[in-house]
């Protein structure tokens, strides 16, 4: 096996330590349905890791009802936003600095200038709303 562009290719991690790599990503939600089609067997144990790179504030809202989701930023900058039954928490993100999205937590992201993040999330069940 080659080396492979996690920004290309995410990767599934399953139960029993399996790891297996992913089509390449379009950014489509019907990529994010056959990924379901293929993985939502393994339930809320099942995690997707992915990279993406954005240039420009999300332009919507996320959660992730089953589980948690680390954000790690890799480069640049990024402000994580989540709504909380407190209230709206804001995390500023520098390279090498995470936050959890714990789950049923909305979340959406500022980004200043371009960044980049790898997420590891229990996908299962995932929810969007517009910003």
């Amino acid at each position: 096996m080659s080396a492979l562009d996690m920004s290309k290719n995410p990767v599934h991690l399953g139960p029993g330590g399996k790891a297996s790599v992913q089509p390449e990503f379009t950014g489509g939600m019907d990529w994010y349905m056959a990924y379901g089609e293929r993985h939502d067997g393994d339930g809320v144990e099942g995690r997707l890791v992915a990279m993406h790179s954005f240039t420009a504030p999300w332009d919507g809202w996320e959660m992730h009802p089953k589980g948690a989701e680390i954000v790690l930023c890799v480069s640049g900058r990024m402000v994580l936003h989540q709504e909380t039954p407190e209230g709206t928490r804001t995390i500023a993100l520098e390279p090498g600095q995470y936050a959890i999205n714990e789950a049923g937590v909305w979340h959406t992201a500022d980004i200043e200038g371009t960044a980049t993040a790898l997420f590891i999330t229990t996908g299962l069940g995932t929810e969007h709303k517009p910003r």
